[in-house]
């Protein structure tokens, strides 16, 4: 034993009493150098470089939080933003997190693409469900990289779901008139203006609910949508056609009072049921306007405008009843 210990070198006797010190196995250490020096392709520099960008890893990990910290966070950002807005983005949040409980407690950043994109097609069971999801998602991410939780949103490279519209029914003459006939008496007759509106303007059902009569600026035949008001954040000016003024002049109320009734949605439904409509589709009137803004003015870029579309193509594949067109001379805008 001696005489093999003449024969170690200087550099040999250095590495055992390096060992020693830092109380590893040989073993231990040889095992830990193979490694290294394999995932460096036997390169001392780029082992080295593997050593150091894990650290760096482990650094950015522990920099981190859990995706339901992430969720509140990004609520947490919209609290500016309309009550519906915040409703649905918790909602879709806590439906994914009851379906794939595990996501709960994964650290942001270690989240990947292909994961993200299996928990929505687990917990949501329709395009369209996928699709709003995926943007509360991305929302989250975005909140998450902006705080330095991670380093990339992994929903941008989701391919966004492909829904098929259908085509939404329009109403006809004789139920227009049945429909506007019962409003003008039922509760008093305070569920004509918003019907009104809807129907001769274009206006969506939530952004009526959020209008008050000061934003119906009749001298000078425009209604103000303000983007507190808008589905999309923007705001528009829609056009006062000669019936809705009619209707607007002879019910004109208060500019602080909401232009729907106390309790609205509950009767609205049951103005649907009172004037004979047993099934109600909630963007009727819209499309209907729709309809007959273009059999009157053939003109989709102002059309585009009246309904807020940020571009002409949804009018077109999903919101003109072409088997339902009107002829100009029966157009409910200029009667």
């Amino acid at each position: 034993m001696k005489e093999e210990s003449k024969n170690i070198t200087e550099e040999e006797r250095a590495l055992i009493i390096m060992m020693r010190s830092i109380k590893v196995q040989a073993h231990e250490v040889m095992h830990f150098v193979q490694e290294g020096l394999k995932r460096g392709g036997g390169k001392l520099r780029r082992a080295e470089r593997c050593l150091e960008l894990g650290e760096q890893e482990m650094k950015r990990n522990r920099r981190t939080v859990s995706f339901a910290q992430a969720v509140e966070a990004a609520a947490e950002e919209k609290r500016e933003r309309r009550a519906r807005t915040q409703s649905d983005f918790r909602q879709a949040m806590r439906r994914l997190m009851r379906e794939c409980p595990q996501v709960k407690l994964r650290r942001v950043r270690s989240i990947r693409s292909e994961e993200c994109a299996a928990w929505l097609e687990r917990a949501y069971t329709t395009p369209s469900q996928r699709k709003k999801a995926r943007v509360a998602l991305s929302s989250v991410f975005s909140t998450a990289k902006r705080r330095g939780w991670c380093s990339e949103n992994p929903i941008r490279s989701i391919p966004v779901p492909h829904i098929r519209e259908k085509s939404i029914s329009i109403l006809s003459k004789e139920e227009l008139t049945r429909l506007m006939h019962t409003a003008e008496t039922f509760n008093g007759g305070s569920c004509l203006a918003p019907l009104a509106i809807m129907l001769y303007a274009g206006v969506r059902p939530n952004e009526v609910e959020r209008l008050c009569w000061g934003d119906v600026r009749l001298e000078n035949g425009r209604i103000l949508i303000a983007p507190r008001h808008s589905k999309t954040g923007g705001a528009r000016h829609v056009t006062i056609f000669p019936p809705l003024a009619r209707i607007l002049q002879r019910i004109r109320r208060p500019d602080a009072e909401r232009i729907c009734p106390p309790n609205w949605r509950r009767l609205q439904t049951l103005l649907h049921h009172e004037a004979g409509f047993t099934a109600w589709q909630p963007d009727v009137l819209r499309h209907t306007f729709a309809t007959h803004h273009l059999a009157t003015f053939r003109n989709y870029a102002e059309l585009q405008l009246e309904m807020g579309h940020r571009s002409a193509e949804l009018l077109r594949t999903r919101y003109i009843a072409m088997e339902g067109m009107y002829h100009r001379e029966n157009s409910l805008l200029v009667n």
